[in-house]
């Protein structure tokens, strides 16, 4: 069962905040570490692991090991993959016909099962509570109601599952908010991070879809797509808005948001 929802940056700053808009996300990122804190599984999107454009990725290895951190910020740890859902996943979007592959490096199983993490998926693990997880890589050719619709089937599957399972979302918004950065200044991330926000906090995520593919291209997001993942999952099951919060104190817009499943 699907029991909530956490959207969690991946940029260093949650981790030392150093203003008080990122000690109030930081606070929200905590939170949700909290209310996940009994679940039996995490199934974790990420848009910094590995990267194909036009297929779905479910890594399979059993073993999923820190590697690559951020700016020089290393984050050390191994979790251990959930294979069974892992399976089920991959299975079932595979019967719908998705584009989806199942990813191992090595081996197929034992000691030499073994798969990197980056920073993308070992800041919000920060946060959360050692569990077994199951990582899925978006994809960013898909279409847009594809992806709504493999939400839709990993909501089913997760539904099906006889385990208590938080989806976790990696992501951070616009990268062009300082004409100093890596991208410069565009104006179009500022409008893509508001849009985002109002979308979550008044409860219209059902809107996310419309976003006009320029705004989202020219606001240079690493969030749009597994975001559309986790609309679909959604539409399973009612869930409740419990906490939000935004913050920007570099480049990179990051938000964090609770979502419980409504009793």
């Amino acid at each position: 069962m699907l029991v909530g929802i956490g959207l969690m940056p991946h940029g260093n700053p949650v981790l030392k905040p150093e203003d008080e808009e990122t000690e109030k996300l930081a606070r929200v990122l905590g939170k949700i570490g909290e209310t996940f804190s009994d679940v039996d599984s995490y199934v974790l999107i990420s848009p910094h692991n590995a990267r194909m454009s036009e297929h779905l990725g479910v890594v399979m290895a059993q073993h999923l090991i820190s590697w690559l951190g951020f700016d020089g910020v290393e984050l050390p740890g191994e979790w251990e993959t959930n294979r069974e859902l892992a399976e089920s996943i991959y299975e079932k979007a595979r019967e719908r016909g998705f584009p989806v592959v199942d990813l191992h490096f090595a081996s197929r199983s034992g000691r030499y099962s073994r798969w990197p993490l980056t920073w993308g998926e070992l800041i919000p693990l920060q946060f959360l509570k050692k569990k077994p997880l199951v990582l899925l890589t978006p994809a960013r050719s898909l279409s847009r109601e594809s992806l709504l619709e493999f939400g839709e089937v990993l909501g089913e599957t997760l539904e099906k599952s006889g385990e208590r399972i938080a989806l976790i979302i990696s992501a951070d918004h616009g990268h062009a908010h300082d004409e100093n950065g890596p991208y410069g200044y565009r104006e179009e991330s500022e409008e893509y991070d508001r849009l985002i926000m109002g979308l979550i906090t008044e409860d219209k995520l059902e809107e996310l879809p419309k976003i006009p593919e320029e705004l989202v291209k020219n606001a240079l997001p690493d969030s749009y797509w597994q975001m559309l993942i986790m609309l679909g999952a959604m539409r399973r099951a009612e869930f409740e808005l419990k906490d939000s919060a935004y913050a920007c104190p570099t480049y990179f817009g990051m938000a964090g948001a609770l979502w419980v499943r409504k009793s």
